[in-house]
């Protein structure tokens, strides 16, 4: 009896070892694949505090909740089996699939740097006239819950890509962890940014002088905030939807461009202190140039097909 409940306990030691083992690999692969996707983060971050622009501050944070969960619905009820599929039985689809998204997020990108270059402030006085109602608040959330299915589908595809390897219930737990983990940081983060203003207000109307100083200091940083989150997320996705596609185009052999930057990065960077880093930010200049392109002409493409406007 002893010896089979040593036995026993040997066995449940070693399944324990195995599924820390599991544990840590599914943790370092969403870490790895997380870290792919962050340039699409950082837009869905960027993107979001304008649907909660205009509501009441007791709204804000129900509204955010709202649509944290929508994001939660598309990544793990939608977006993931039909990934687990998809990369099951056709998972030669998943290149064409990464590049179709990088070409959508570099049309996004140029649209957003056209609109600038033109000044436009229609949209920006649109959105100053909001009726902050219950059925203005319903048409807002389904709106940045379909704005965040684009984005959550093109992370979770991104994600998926960088464990194609792995067998299926890795793959699936894997993209469950990503999920999760960047629906948290990314509204946690919208959370704190939209309520930043109403934090230091309360700090600027009590308490030190310090502590006054530092709540006027938020207010009125908030706008810059804003405007340069807006800044970071549509280089982000010229950035990342550029890289997409070039790396699509590298995989068919299609263009030479990829290598080609590749070549001028190493021969600019190459000697110079920090070479690495240099390397790297001529690369993502250069795939940014090119998703600004790319976008720019799908954009215009766009104008000339009936029924079709770039808004």
């Amino acid at each position: 009896m002893p010896s089979g409940l040593f036995a026993l306990l040997d066995d449940v030691a070693t399944i324990a070892k195995v599924a820390a083992a599991s544990i840590d690999d599914v943790g370092a692969a969403a870490s790895k694949a997380g870290a792919k996707a962050a340039g699409v983060v950082v837009d869905d971050t960027a993107v979001t505090p304008r649907y909660v622009t205009g509501f009441t501050p007791d709204r804000e944070l129900p509204i955010i909740w709202r649509i944290t969960k929508g994001s939660l619905f598309n990544k793990l009820v939608l977006i993931l089996p039909a990934l687990l599929l998809l990369s099951t039985f056709l998972p030669w689809a998943i290149t064409p699939l990464l590049m179709m998204g990088g070409a959508y997020l570099c049309f996004e990108g140029a649209e957003k740097v056209i609109h600038a270059l033109q000044k436009d402030k229609t949209s920006l006085e649109e959105d100053a006239e909001i009726v902050a109602d219950r059925n203005h608040e319903e048409v807002m959330v389904k709106g940045a819950v379909r704005t965040d299915f684009i984005l959550s589908a093109e992370i979770m595809v991104i994600a998926l890509n960088e464990v194609l390897d792995e067998h299926l219930v890795m793959r699936g737990a894997t993209l469950a962890v990503v999920a999760v983990l960047i629906t948290i940081a990314v509204y946690g983060v919208v959370g704190l940014i939209v309520k930043m203003d109403d934090i230091g207000l309360h700090m600027a109307k009590r308490g030190s002088a310090a502590r006054q100083a530092i709540g006027r200091g938020l207010v009125n940083f908030m706008p810059s905030l804003l405007a340069a989150l807006a800044t970071i997320g549509t280089a982000a996705m010229l950035w990342v939807g550029g890289q997409i596609v070039l790396h699509g185009l590298h995989e068919y052999h299609i263009g030479g461009i990829a290598e080609a930057l590749e070549a001028l990065a190493h021969s600019v960077a190459g000697g110079l202190p920090l070479e690495g880093l240099w390397t790297w930010l001529i690369k993502a200049t250069g795939d940014g140039i090119f998703g600004l392109l790319l976008g720019s002409v799908i954009v215009g493409v766009l104008h000339f097909v009936p029924g079709k406007k770039a808004h």
